[in-house]
Protein backbone atom coordinates (compact mmCIF):
# COMPACT_ATOMS: atom_id res chain seq x y z
CA UNK A 1 0.00 0.00 0.00
CA UNK A 2 1.38 3.60 -1.18
CA UNK A 3 3.12 5.22 2.03
CA UNK A 4 1.00 8.75 2.20
CA UNK A 5 3.43 10.57 4.82
CA UNK A 6 6.77 11.06 3.21
CA UNK A 7 8.58 12.69 6.32
CA UNK A 8 11.89 10.90 7.21
CA UNK A 9 14.18 11.15 9.88
CA UNK A 10 16.35 13.06 7.81
CA UNK A 11 13.83 15.58 6.32
CA UNK A 12 12.41 18.96 8.85
CA UNK A 13 10.05 19.68 5.99
CA UNK A 14 8.00 17.04 3.87
CA UNK A 15 7.53 18.47 0.15
CA UNK A 16 3.71 18.46 -0.21
CA UNK A 17 0.67 19.29 -2.49
CA UNK A 18 -3.39 19.70 -2.79
CA UNK A 19 -5.95 18.17 -4.70
CA UNK A 20 -5.59 21.37 -6.82
CA UNK A 21 -1.61 20.81 -7.62
CA UNK A 22 -2.40 16.71 -8.16
CA UNK A 23 -5.54 17.25 -10.64
CA UNK A 24 -3.01 20.89 -12.61
CA UNK A 25 -0.33 17.87 -12.98
CA UNK A 26 -1.93 15.25 -14.14
CA UNK A 27 -3.78 17.32 -16.95
CA UNK A 28 -6.82 16.93 -19.18
CA UNK A 29 -6.27 13.59 -20.24
CA UNK A 30 -8.24 10.47 -21.08
CA UNK A 31 -9.90 10.43 -17.34
CA UNK A 32 -11.58 13.90 -18.25
CA UNK A 33 -12.76 12.62 -21.75
CA UNK A 34 -14.34 9.95 -20.00
CA UNK A 35 -15.56 12.02 -17.34
CA UNK A 36 -16.79 14.83 -20.15
CA UNK A 37 -18.72 12.03 -22.23
CA UNK A 38 -20.25 10.45 -18.65
CA UNK A 39 -21.59 13.84 -17.78
CA UNK A 40 -22.23 15.34 -20.58
CA UNK A 41 -24.87 12.35 -21.41
CA UNK A 42 -26.66 13.19 -17.90
CA UNK A 43 -26.72 16.73 -19.27
CA UNK A 44 -27.87 15.15 -22.68
CA UNK A 45 -31.01 13.61 -20.73
CA UNK A 46 -31.64 16.59 -18.29
CA UNK A 47 -31.68 19.01 -21.99
CA UNK A 48 -34.38 16.34 -23.10
CA UNK A 49 -36.75 16.62 -20.41
CA UNK A 50 -37.06 19.98 -20.44
CA UNK A 51 -37.21 20.80 -23.98
CA UNK A 52 -40.04 18.15 -24.45
CA UNK A 53 -41.85 20.92 -21.87
CA UNK A 54 -42.57 22.68 -24.87
CA UNK A 55 -44.14 20.27 -27.09
CA UNK A 56 -45.77 18.61 -24.37
CA UNK A 57 -48.15 21.33 -23.34
CA UNK A 58 -49.49 22.45 -27.22
CA UNK A 59 -50.07 18.68 -27.50
CA UNK A 60 -52.12 17.94 -24.63
CA UNK A 61 -53.72 21.11 -25.31
CA UNK A 62 -55.63 19.94 -27.94
CA UNK A 63 -56.14 16.13 -26.96
CA UNK A 64 -56.83 16.82 -23.37
CA UNK A 65 -58.58 20.28 -24.65
CA UNK A 66 -56.66 22.48 -21.73
CA UNK A 67 -56.71 25.79 -20.75
CA UNK A 68 -53.96 28.09 -21.70
CA UNK A 69 -53.09 27.93 -17.85
CA UNK A 70 -53.39 24.29 -17.66
CA UNK A 71 -50.76 24.36 -20.79
CA UNK A 72 -48.54 26.54 -18.44
CA UNK A 73 -48.86 24.68 -15.41
CA UNK A 74 -47.52 21.39 -16.99
CA UNK A 75 -44.32 23.42 -17.28
CA UNK A 76 -44.39 25.26 -14.12
CA UNK A 77 -44.91 21.55 -12.47
CA UNK A 78 -42.01 20.80 -13.31
CA UNK A 79 -39.99 23.75 -11.75
CA UNK A 80 -41.36 23.39 -9.21
CA UNK A 81 -40.28 20.24 -8.09
CA UNK A 82 -36.86 21.15 -9.32
CA UNK A 83 -36.92 23.86 -6.74
CA UNK A 84 -37.97 21.66 -4.01
CA UNK A 85 -35.08 19.29 -5.21
CA UNK A 86 -32.38 21.83 -6.05
CA UNK A 87 -31.21 22.52 -2.46
CA UNK A 88 -32.06 18.90 -0.97
CA UNK A 89 -29.44 17.33 -3.49
CA UNK A 90 -27.05 19.93 -3.22
CA UNK A 91 -26.86 18.85 0.69
CA UNK A 92 -26.79 15.22 0.06
CA UNK A 93 -24.13 16.11 -2.65
CA UNK A 94 -22.19 18.01 0.18
CA UNK A 95 -22.68 15.48 2.83
CA UNK A 96 -22.18 12.15 1.41
CA UNK A 97 -20.49 12.86 -1.57
CA UNK A 98 -20.79 13.86 -5.40
CA UNK A 99 -21.40 10.80 -6.77
CA UNK A 100 -23.72 9.71 -4.33
CA UNK A 101 -26.73 12.98 -4.71
CA UNK A 102 -25.95 12.11 -8.67
CA UNK A 103 -26.89 8.49 -9.05
CA UNK A 104 -29.62 9.04 -6.46
CA UNK A 105 -31.22 11.84 -8.14
CA UNK A 106 -30.97 10.05 -11.71
CA UNK A 107 -32.39 7.32 -10.61
CA UNK A 108 -35.76 9.32 -9.49
CA UNK A 109 -35.78 11.08 -12.51
CA UNK A 110 -35.51 8.04 -14.51
CA UNK A 111 -38.38 6.04 -12.34
CA UNK A 112 -40.99 8.98 -12.48
CA UNK A 113 -39.93 10.18 -16.17
CA UNK A 114 -41.37 6.19 -17.63
CA UNK A 115 -44.25 6.49 -15.31
CA UNK A 116 -45.12 10.35 -16.42
CA UNK A 117 -45.49 8.22 -20.23
CA UNK A 118 -48.60 6.31 -18.40
CA UNK A 119 -50.71 9.17 -17.35
CA UNK A 120 -53.86 8.98 -17.76
CA UNK A 121 -55.23 12.76 -16.33
CA UNK A 122 -54.32 15.92 -16.33
CA UNK A 123 -53.94 15.73 -12.24
CA UNK A 124 -51.38 12.54 -12.58
CA UNK A 125 -49.27 14.33 -15.13
CA UNK A 126 -49.10 16.98 -12.83
CA UNK A 127 -47.84 14.96 -9.85
CA UNK A 128 -45.48 12.91 -12.10
CA UNK A 129 -43.87 15.73 -13.95
CA UNK A 130 -43.69 17.53 -10.61
CA UNK A 131 -41.40 14.41 -9.09
CA UNK A 132 -39.60 14.56 -12.32
CA UNK A 133 -38.48 17.65 -11.63
CA UNK A 134 -37.42 16.99 -8.30
CA UNK A 135 -35.11 14.37 -9.55
CA UNK A 136 -33.85 16.19 -12.60
CA UNK A 137 -32.89 18.98 -10.25
CA UNK A 138 -29.83 16.49 -9.09
CA UNK A 139 -28.15 16.95 -12.38
CA UNK A 140 -26.51 20.07 -12.03
CA UNK A 141 -24.33 18.16 -9.74
CA UNK A 142 -22.59 16.82 -12.62
CA UNK A 143 -20.99 20.60 -13.21
CA UNK A 144 -20.12 20.54 -9.37
CA UNK A 145 -18.27 17.14 -10.03
CA UNK A 146 -16.59 18.10 -13.26
CA UNK A 147 -15.34 21.05 -12.41
CA UNK A 148 -13.46 19.13 -9.38
CA UNK A 149 -11.60 16.95 -11.92
CA UNK A 150 -10.58 19.52 -14.57
CA UNK A 151 -7.25 21.54 -14.46
CA UNK A 152 -7.57 25.30 -13.66
CA UNK A 153 -7.01 26.24 -17.02
CA UNK A 154 -9.17 23.78 -18.81
CA UNK A 155 -12.33 24.53 -15.96
CA UNK A 156 -14.59 26.76 -17.41
CA UNK A 157 -13.95 25.37 -21.48
CA UNK A 158 -14.48 22.16 -19.95
CA UNK A 159 -17.74 22.82 -18.08
CA UNK A 160 -18.74 24.98 -21.21
CA UNK A 161 -17.84 21.80 -23.16
CA UNK A 162 -20.54 19.94 -20.99
CA UNK A 163 -23.13 22.63 -22.54
CA UNK A 164 -22.48 20.69 -25.94
CA UNK A 165 -24.47 17.89 -24.65
CA UNK A 166 -27.41 19.76 -23.31
CA UNK A 167 -27.28 21.31 -27.06
CA UNK A 168 -27.40 17.77 -28.27
CA UNK A 169 -30.47 17.01 -26.06
CA UNK A 170 -32.58 19.68 -26.79
CA UNK A 171 -31.91 18.93 -30.76
CA UNK A 172 -32.58 15.38 -30.00
CA UNK A 173 -35.51 15.63 -28.38
CA UNK A 174 -36.66 17.79 -31.13
CA UNK A 175 -35.73 15.29 -33.85
CA UNK A 176 -37.94 12.51 -31.61
CA UNK A 177 -40.76 14.42 -31.39
CA UNK A 178 -40.41 15.28 -34.95
CA UNK A 179 -40.78 11.31 -35.73
CA UNK A 180 -42.42 9.84 -32.79
CA UNK A 181 -45.63 12.53 -32.39
CA UNK A 182 -47.20 12.21 -35.56
CA UNK A 183 -47.31 8.11 -35.56
CA UNK A 184 -47.53 7.31 -31.82
CA UNK A 185 -48.10 10.17 -29.70
CA UNK A 186 -46.34 12.13 -26.74
CA UNK A 187 -46.16 9.15 -24.43
CA UNK A 188 -43.63 7.58 -26.50
CA UNK A 189 -41.90 10.89 -26.65
CA UNK A 190 -41.61 11.12 -22.79
CA UNK A 191 -40.27 7.43 -22.70
CA UNK A 192 -37.60 7.49 -25.70
CA UNK A 193 -36.10 11.07 -23.89
CA UNK A 194 -36.33 8.72 -20.32
CA UNK A 195 -33.89 5.81 -21.57
CA UNK A 196 -30.58 7.31 -22.24
CA UNK A 197 -30.15 8.53 -18.14
CA UNK A 198 -30.58 4.27 -17.71
CA UNK A 199 -27.18 4.34 -19.52
CA UNK A 200 -25.76 6.68 -17.51
CA UNK A 201 -26.96 4.97 -14.19
CA UNK A 202 -25.24 1.73 -15.40
CA UNK A 203 -21.58 3.85 -16.62
CA UNK A 204 -21.78 5.76 -12.92
CA UNK A 205 -20.77 2.61 -11.60
CA UNK A 206 -16.84 3.56 -12.85
CA UNK A 207 -17.46 7.07 -11.78
CA UNK A 208 -14.73 7.67 -8.79
CA UNK A 209 -15.51 10.60 -5.72
CA UNK A 210 -14.28 13.56 -6.05
CA UNK A 211 -10.74 13.78 -4.52
CA UNK A 212 -11.89 17.42 -3.04
CA UNK A 213 -14.99 16.10 -1.31
CA UNK A 214 -12.31 13.13 0.36
CA UNK A 215 -10.27 16.36 1.54
CA UNK A 216 -12.38 18.35 3.25
CA UNK A 217 -14.02 15.81 4.84
CA UNK A 218 -10.85 14.17 6.01
CA UNK A 219 -10.58 11.02 3.83
CA UNK A 220 -7.06 10.74 3.15
CA UNK A 221 -6.53 7.47 1.75
CA UNK A 222 -9.93 7.88 -0.55
CA UNK A 223 -8.15 11.29 -2.00
CA UNK A 224 -4.96 9.36 -2.98
CA UNK A 225 -6.96 6.45 -4.41
CA UNK A 226 -9.31 8.72 -6.90
CA UNK A 227 -5.58 10.74 -7.39
CA UNK A 228 -3.79 7.73 -8.57
CA UNK A 229 -6.81 6.47 -10.72
CA UNK A 230 -6.89 9.64 -12.61
CA UNK A 231 -2.90 8.93 -12.54
CA UNK A 232 -3.50 5.74 -14.02
CA UNK A 233 -6.10 6.98 -16.72
CA UNK A 234 -3.87 10.15 -18.00
CA UNK A 235 -1.04 8.19 -17.76
CA UNK A 236 1.07 10.66 -15.68
CA UNK A 237 3.07 9.87 -12.56
CA UNK A 238 1.37 10.67 -8.89
CA UNK A 239 2.36 13.90 -7.54
CA UNK A 240 5.58 13.26 -5.09
CA UNK A 241 4.69 13.85 -1.28
CA UNK A 242 1.97 14.02 0.65
CA UNK A 243 -0.96 15.30 0.21
CA UNK A 244 -2.61 18.30 2.22
CA UNK A 245 -5.85 17.41 4.17
CA UNK A 246 -8.17 19.97 5.69
CA UNK A 247 -9.46 19.56 9.12
CA UNK A 248 -11.98 16.78 9.00
CA UNK A 249 -13.97 18.75 11.47
CA UNK A 250 -14.58 21.47 8.68
CA UNK A 251 -18.44 22.10 8.26
CA UNK A 252 -19.98 21.60 4.98
CA UNK A 253 -22.87 22.46 2.90
CA UNK A 254 -24.43 25.28 5.43
CA UNK A 255 -26.40 28.41 3.80
CA UNK A 256 -25.13 30.37 6.57
CA UNK A 257 -21.63 30.44 5.24
CA UNK A 258 -22.90 31.17 1.42
CA UNK A 259 -24.47 34.41 3.33
CA UNK A 260 -22.45 35.18 5.33
CA UNK A 261 -19.91 38.37 5.06
CA UNK A 262 -17.50 37.20 2.89
CA UNK A 263 -20.01 35.69 0.43
CA UNK A 264 -23.33 37.46 0.89
CA UNK A 265 -23.11 40.05 -1.96
CA UNK A 266 -22.20 37.51 -4.17
CA UNK A 267 -24.79 34.70 -3.24
CA UNK A 268 -27.77 37.50 -3.65
CA UNK A 269 -26.21 38.56 -7.24
CA UNK A 270 -25.86 34.95 -8.26
CA UNK A 271 -29.71 33.86 -6.99
CA UNK A 272 -30.71 37.23 -9.20
CA UNK A 273 -28.93 36.03 -12.25
CA UNK A 274 -29.42 32.34 -12.13
CA UNK A 275 -33.04 33.46 -11.90
CA UNK A 276 -33.04 35.93 -14.64
CA UNK A 277 -30.76 32.77 -16.41
CA UNK A 278 -33.85 30.20 -16.53
CA UNK A 279 -36.67 32.83 -16.80
CA UNK A 280 -35.75 34.20 -20.18
CA UNK A 281 -34.05 30.55 -21.44
CA UNK A 282 -36.99 28.89 -21.05
CA UNK A 283 -38.67 31.81 -21.40
CA UNK A 284 -37.57 32.03 -25.04
CA UNK A 285 -38.11 28.19 -25.58
CA UNK A 286 -41.47 28.08 -24.99
CA UNK A 287 -42.32 31.56 -26.59
CA UNK A 288 -40.78 29.78 -29.67
CA UNK A 289 -43.00 27.27 -29.75
CA UNK A 290 -46.26 29.21 -29.23
CA UNK A 291 -44.86 31.71 -32.25
CA UNK A 292 -44.43 29.30 -34.59
CA UNK A 293 -47.52 27.54 -33.70
CA UNK A 294 -49.61 31.00 -34.42
CA UNK A 295 -47.90 31.74 -37.48
CA UNK A 296 -48.56 28.63 -38.89
CA UNK A 297 -52.16 28.47 -37.98
CA UNK A 298 -53.56 31.84 -39.82
CA UNK A 299 -52.90 33.42 -42.90
CA UNK A 300 -50.73 37.03 -41.21
CA UNK A 301 -47.71 37.77 -42.04
CA UNK A 302 -46.17 38.10 -38.49
CA UNK A 303 -47.21 37.41 -35.05
CA UNK A 304 -48.99 40.91 -34.20
CA UNK A 305 -51.10 41.24 -37.48
CA UNK A 306 -52.07 37.54 -36.24
CA UNK A 307 -53.21 38.70 -32.73
CA UNK A 308 -54.93 41.72 -34.09
CA UNK A 309 -57.07 39.81 -37.01
CA UNK A 310 -58.29 37.34 -34.55
CA UNK A 311 -58.33 37.93 -31.13
CA UNK A 312 -59.26 34.47 -29.52
CA UNK A 313 -56.92 32.87 -32.40
CA UNK A 314 -54.48 31.92 -29.58
CA UNK A 315 -57.48 29.59 -27.22
CA UNK A 316 -57.92 27.42 -30.94
CA UNK A 317 -56.49 24.15 -30.69
CA UNK A 318 -53.52 23.90 -33.16
CA UNK A 319 -51.36 20.74 -33.38
CA UNK A 320 -47.64 21.18 -34.35
CA UNK A 321 -46.88 20.28 -38.19
CA UNK A 322 -44.08 19.09 -39.43
CA UNK A 323 -42.93 21.98 -40.59
CA UNK A 324 -43.47 24.03 -36.88
CA UNK A 325 -40.82 21.14 -36.03
CA UNK A 326 -38.71 21.77 -38.63
CA UNK A 327 -38.53 25.71 -37.23
CA UNK A 328 -38.71 24.16 -33.42
CA UNK A 329 -35.51 22.59 -34.66
CA UNK A 330 -33.93 25.29 -36.55
CA UNK A 331 -34.30 27.85 -33.21
CA UNK A 332 -32.97 24.62 -30.89
CA UNK A 333 -29.68 24.20 -33.16
CA UNK A 334 -29.09 27.89 -31.68
CA UNK A 335 -28.10 26.45 -28.59
CA UNK A 336 -24.68 25.28 -30.60
CA UNK A 337 -23.12 28.93 -31.42
CA UNK A 338 -24.60 30.02 -27.68
CA UNK A 339 -22.00 27.40 -26.20
CA UNK A 340 -19.32 28.80 -28.63
CA UNK A 341 -20.58 32.33 -27.51
CA UNK A 342 -20.31 31.36 -23.85
CA UNK A 343 -16.78 30.21 -24.18
CA UNK A 344 -15.43 33.01 -26.34
CA UNK A 345 -16.52 35.50 -23.95
CA UNK A 346 -15.71 34.11 -20.75
CA UNK A 347 -11.77 33.71 -21.52
CA UNK A 348 -11.79 37.06 -23.75
CA UNK A 349 -13.72 39.46 -21.63
CA UNK A 350 -13.77 37.89 -18.06
CA UNK A 351 -17.02 36.21 -16.14
CA UNK A 352 -18.53 39.49 -15.37
CA UNK A 353 -18.45 41.33 -18.43
CA UNK A 354 -19.42 38.28 -20.94
CA UNK A 355 -22.76 37.58 -18.25
CA UNK A 356 -23.59 41.62 -18.96
CA UNK A 357 -22.92 41.30 -22.53
CA UNK A 358 -24.93 38.16 -23.05
CA UNK A 359 -27.81 39.31 -21.08
CA UNK A 360 -28.05 42.42 -22.53
CA UNK A 361 -28.05 40.79 -26.17
CA UNK A 362 -30.93 38.45 -25.04
CA UNK A 363 -33.29 41.16 -24.40
CA UNK A 364 -32.46 43.28 -27.42
CA UNK A 365 -33.20 40.52 -29.76
CA UNK A 366 -35.84 39.08 -27.86
CA UNK A 367 -37.82 42.22 -28.29
CA UNK A 368 -37.19 42.65 -31.42
CA UNK A 369 -39.29 39.12 -32.21
CA UNK A 370 -42.66 41.66 -31.34
CA UNK A 371 -41.94 43.70 -34.47
CA UNK A 372 -43.93 43.19 -37.42
CA UNK A 373 -41.87 40.98 -39.95
CA UNK A 374 -41.61 37.84 -41.95
CA UNK A 375 -41.94 34.30 -40.57
CA UNK A 376 -38.21 33.88 -41.72
CA UNK A 377 -37.07 37.20 -39.92
CA UNK A 378 -39.13 36.41 -36.87
CA UNK A 379 -37.33 32.54 -36.73
CA UNK A 380 -33.59 34.43 -36.92
CA UNK A 381 -34.79 36.58 -34.05
CA UNK A 382 -35.86 34.03 -31.95
CA UNK A 383 -32.87 31.81 -33.12
CA UNK A 384 -30.40 34.58 -32.22
CA UNK A 385 -31.73 35.55 -28.95
CA UNK A 386 -32.18 32.00 -27.73
CA UNK A 387 -28.16 31.75 -28.47
CA UNK A 388 -27.41 34.67 -26.27
CA UNK A 389 -29.85 33.53 -23.49
CA UNK A 390 -27.82 29.92 -23.62
CA UNK A 391 -24.64 31.54 -23.18
CA UNK A 392 -25.69 33.27 -20.39
CA UNK A 393 -27.08 30.13 -18.75
CA UNK A 394 -23.73 28.57 -18.94
CA UNK A 395 -21.66 31.25 -17.81
CA UNK A 396 -23.86 31.42 -14.68
CA UNK A 397 -23.26 28.05 -14.08
CA UNK A 398 -19.33 28.76 -14.72
CA UNK A 399 -19.23 32.03 -12.56
CA UNK A 400 -20.95 29.46 -9.12
CA UNK A 401 -18.58 26.53 -9.55
CA UNK A 402 -15.94 29.44 -9.42
CA UNK A 403 -16.39 31.69 -6.63
CA UNK A 404 -17.28 29.29 -4.03
CA UNK A 405 -15.07 27.16 -1.98
CA UNK A 406 -15.28 23.21 -1.95
CA UNK A 407 -16.81 23.17 1.42
CA UNK A 408 -20.09 24.70 -0.02
CA UNK A 409 -19.73 24.46 -3.70
CA UNK A 410 -22.41 21.96 -4.27
CA UNK A 411 -24.86 23.71 -2.26
CA UNK A 412 -23.77 27.13 -3.94
CA UNK A 413 -24.84 25.16 -7.06
CA UNK A 414 -27.87 23.72 -5.81
CA UNK A 415 -29.31 26.95 -4.08
CA UNK A 416 -28.53 28.82 -7.69
CA UNK A 417 -30.29 26.07 -9.02
CA UNK A 418 -33.36 26.84 -6.83
CA UNK A 419 -33.27 30.24 -7.84
CA UNK A 420 -33.53 29.45 -11.47
CA UNK A 421 -36.68 27.36 -10.72
CA UNK A 422 -38.34 30.15 -9.30
CA UNK A 423 -37.78 32.33 -12.69
CA UNK A 424 -38.74 28.98 -14.90
CA UNK A 425 -41.88 28.54 -12.35
CA UNK A 426 -43.34 32.12 -13.38
CA UNK A 427 -41.78 32.15 -17.11
CA UNK A 428 -44.59 30.13 -18.49
CA UNK A 429 -47.28 32.77 -17.73
CA UNK A 430 -45.06 34.88 -19.60
CA UNK A 431 -44.17 32.83 -22.45
CA UNK A 432 -47.27 31.58 -22.85
CA UNK A 433 -50.07 32.73 -21.32
CA UNK A 434 -49.11 36.33 -21.45
CA UNK A 435 -48.07 35.86 -24.80
CA UNK A 436 -51.17 34.50 -26.48
CA UNK A 437 -52.46 38.19 -25.11
CA UNK A 438 -49.76 40.17 -25.95
CA UNK A 439 -46.84 39.59 -27.67
CA UNK A 440 -45.49 42.91 -27.24
CA UNK A 441 -46.10 42.77 -23.10
CA UNK A 442 -44.07 39.48 -23.09
CA UNK A 443 -41.18 40.65 -25.30
CA UNK A 444 -40.65 43.40 -22.99
CA UNK A 445 -40.67 41.55 -19.92
CA UNK A 446 -37.82 39.60 -21.06
CA UNK A 447 -36.20 42.68 -22.49
CA UNK A 448 -36.45 44.28 -19.04
CA UNK A 449 -35.10 41.31 -16.81
CA UNK A 450 -32.05 41.01 -19.29
CA UNK A 451 -31.00 44.21 -18.76
CA UNK A 452 -31.10 44.28 -14.83
CA UNK A 453 -29.02 40.89 -14.80
CA UNK A 454 -26.79 42.87 -17.26
CA UNK A 455 -26.24 45.18 -14.15
CA UNK A 456 -26.34 42.47 -11.68
CA UNK A 457 -23.20 40.78 -13.33
CA UNK A 458 -21.72 43.80 -13.20
CA UNK A 459 -22.15 44.50 -9.48
CA UNK A 460 -20.59 40.48 -9.12
CA UNK A 461 -17.85 42.13 -6.32
CA UNK A 462 -14.92 38.87 -7.83
CA UNK A 463 -13.68 38.40 -11.21
CA UNK A 464 -12.97 34.64 -11.45
CA UNK A 465 -10.69 34.26 -14.51
CA UNK A 466 -7.69 32.52 -14.01
CA UNK A 467 -8.64 31.99 -10.21
CA UNK A 468 -7.49 28.29 -8.40
CA UNK A 469 -10.43 26.88 -6.71
CA UNK A 470 -10.40 27.07 -3.13
CA UNK A 471 -10.93 24.51 -0.85
CA UNK A 472 -12.51 26.13 2.37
Amino acid sequence: MRNYNTNSAGSSQAETFTVDKAVNQLGFGKFQLFLTLLCGLAWTVDAMETMILSILGPALLCEWRLSSVQEALITTVVFTGMLAGSSVWGVISDKYGRKYGLVLSSVFTFYFGILTAASPTFVWILILRCLTGVGIAGCPQAVTIYSEFVPTNYRAPGILLLDVFWAMGTIMATLIALVVMPSLGWPYLVLFCSLPLLVFIILCRWLPESARYYVVTGEKESAMKTIEQIAAWNNKPVPLGELVVESIDTTRGEFKDMLGKEYAQTTLLLWLLWFASAFVYYGIVLATTEIISELSSTDSSCITAAQDSDEDCWETCEQLQTADYVDILWTTIAELPGIVIAIVTVQVLGRKKALACQFALFGIFAFIVSFCMPRTLTTIMLFTARAFATAAFQSVYVYTCEVYPTTIRALGVGAGSGAARIGAIITPFVGQVLLKKTVTAAMSTYLAVGILAALAAMLLPLETKGRELKST
